[in-house]
Order: C-alpha cells, then structure tokens, then sequence
C-alpha cells in the first residue's frame, strides 16, 4: 500500500474581527515541542502555520494525527482570544502582513514583491509514495487530468477583502500569478521534467525545483508525487477524503489526457472550478469532452472503485459525496455561516473543524 504525507496549512485570526495575527519568534516551536507524532512548522507569513504528519497507510492514522496536531492549534488559539482558521484565504486582511523570518521566505518575498501583500494562501498538499523517478512522473501526468474535478470538489476559499468573492476557490486564482502555478505541462520522462523544471530555475522565476506552484508537482525532498490543487479543509473529513480521492487515482492505471484537452482545457477547467465548484463543467480527463462535476464524479468512482475497495475507502468515499451533495464544499458551507450569522458564524465553523463527528472506515 502506497503510504500518504499531509502537510495542512492554517491561519492564526483575531475570533472578533477574523483578522489575521502574526505570531512572535519561538511560537510554533512551543507548539511543536508538544506533539507526539507530525510537526508544526512556520510558513510564508507570521500569522500562517503548517501542520505536517509522518508518513501514514489509512485513513484512520491520517484524521487521528490530524486531529491531534489541530486540536494543539487550537489550544494555542483559545488562550490568545483566536482561531486557527483551515480555510484557503482568510475572510478579511488588511494586507502587507509580515513574512516569516527564513533566507528562503525572504527570497520569495523579493521575487513575488507586491504580490506578496496579498499572498494570504493557505492549502493542502497530498504526498502519495511512488515508485522511482519515472514512475513518479507517469503518476503525475495521470493526476494532472483531474485537477479540475479534484478542485471543484474541495473548494474552500469563498471570501476576499471581507466579502464573497464570487469564487469557491479565491486561493486558487491567487496562486495563478506565481511564475509556475497551475496544471504542469505533461513531461515525457524524468529527464523531461528535470529539464523543464531547470528551465525555470534558469529563468529566475523559481530559485529551486521546491518552490514550484504547480498544482502536482515531484517532491523535491522526498519519493513522492506532491498533489498541491487543493484550498485549506474545514475539517479532517474533508482533508482525508481529498487524501483517498489522490491515492486511489495515483493508483488506479494509466488515464489518456486527449491533445484537445492538453492544449487549453485543463487550465480553462481549473478557473471554471475555482469559480463555481460543483456547479462547474469541466473537461473529463478520459473523454475530453466537457461535463459536468457530477458526471464525471460518477465515472471517476467507477474507474478508481477496485482501489478504494481494495483500500477499504469506498464507503467513506461515497458518503463524503453524498455529504457534499447534501451540505456543500467547505466554500459553500463557509459561504451559508456568513448568510446566517455573520462574523460568527464563521468562527464557530472554524472552531468546529478539529471537532467533526464523521470518521472514515
């Protein structure tokens, strides 16, 4: 069985006004001294944490240490009249928040100049342990094809400047302006994709082969293939079933991309994803025509059912479907808080999302 990494990403905010807060030197240290298992580590801004696990076989091991590392952040939040907030954009910043100290971070910084005002991102990244270096590049080019469907299924990032933006996924159209963001092109081979990825190192738009923003990319770091479409989860439900939807197309045999669909449709599907979610239509990886969500969900769970079933994940897949179909993405439930009770409904939302009742099989 292919084993799994999550690292999750959160932002610290003021349990008032939703505002962000930076945190001062040594605190995600204090907070990572009191982990047993994964760590807490900083991220670009100082009012952003990750949380990263061990690598993991079940789902049961992944919302166990999930849990565990969200409910020490938020422990850390309670006391500091704050939450810790797993949403893809904060609700509302004033923008300009500070970076977090590391040569690297600073790098970026310079690089993205003003983008970085409003860079307030928070994510998901899957790791999915493969093969050597050319089997991690065919599993990448099968991923590719879905990160339209995987978005629009997972979009949690509703809010921009203290109103609904319009999209589920603000975060994602924010990311668009990295110099290497997106769907990657497909690559014939390793040597294909050192050669590309060089290129862009070349180029000055990356300083090194880990600052790429493709939305799957090859860990540079370790023997995986690194699924990065998805915004902040609400909750560990929502994060781990994410996590089964990557394995099990990771494993599930090679699916053909059409040329039409390798030309312009993967890109046009991802904006049309990040903009209307379950409601978008979306280029279908195995046909290349265009469909809608639901559609090609249905024909996705045929392709990839033997390995969910052979995983034991099937059930909790198609009840976590069934879950959105009923109450939303994390974007749409974030979206109906607001509409009932504001400010506050956020914030219990947020609260809420070391605290779901629904655990996989």
């Amino acid at each position: 069985m292919a084993r799994i990494g999550i690292e999750e990403e959160f932002v610290l905010l003021d349990d008032r006004t939703l505002v962000p807060l930076g945190m001062g030197p040594g605190t995600r240290e204090r907070i990572t001294d009191r982990s047993v298992s994964g760590e807490v580590m900083p991220e670009y801004l100082t009012c952003q944490f990750e949380c990263v696990t061990d690598p993991l076989s079940t789902l049961a091991e992944a919302e166990a240490d999930l849990r565990r590392l969200r409910g020490l952040l938020g422990e850390y939040a309670a006391q500091h009249g704050a939450v810790a907030a797993s949403t893809g954009t904060p609700f509302i910043s004033p923008g300009g928040l500070a970076v977090s100290p590391s040569s690297h971070y600073h790098e970026v910084a310079d690089q993205l100049a003003e983008i970085t005002r409003e860079h307030e991102v928070n994510g998901l990244h899957v790791h999915v342990e493969s093969g050597d270096d050319e089997e991690r590049v065919r599993t990448l080019n099968r991923l590719r094809g879905w990160l339209p469907l995987l978005l629009a299924l997972t979009g949690n990032a509703p809010f921009a400047h203290g109103v609904p933006s319009g999209f589920k996924s603000w975060r994602s159209i924010l990311i668009r302006r990295l110099p290497s963001s997106w769907c990657p092109p497909r690559f014939h081979d390793y040597d294909d994709y050192r050669a590309k990825t060089e290129r862009l190192v070349a180029l000055r738009a990356i300083p090194d082969a880990s600052s790429l923003a493709w939305a799957v990319r090859l860990s540079a770091r370790f023997p995986t293939v690194e699924m990065r479409v998805f915004d902040a989860q609400l909750t560990p439900a929502d994060t781990v079933f994410a996590v089964s939807l990557t394995r099990a197309i990771a494993l599930g045999g090679d699916t053909a991309v059409p040329p039409a669909a390798e030309l312009d449709g993967i890109d046009a599907s991802l904006w049309m994803a990040a903009r209307d979610g379950t409601d978008a239509r979306v280029i279908d990886p195995m046909t290349g025509d265009v469909d809608s969500v639901w559609s090609i969900t249905d024909r996705l769970l045929e392709a990839i059912g033997p390995v969910l079933r052979e995983l034991g994940e099937e059930d909790f897949v198609r009840d976590h479907l069934d879950g959105i179909r009923t109450d939303g993405t994390g974007a749409q439930r974030q979206l109906l808080a607001y509409d009932r009770d504001g400010v506050a409904g956020l914030r219990d939302l947020y609260r809420a999302g070391a605290a779901s009742a629904t655990r996989p099989g």
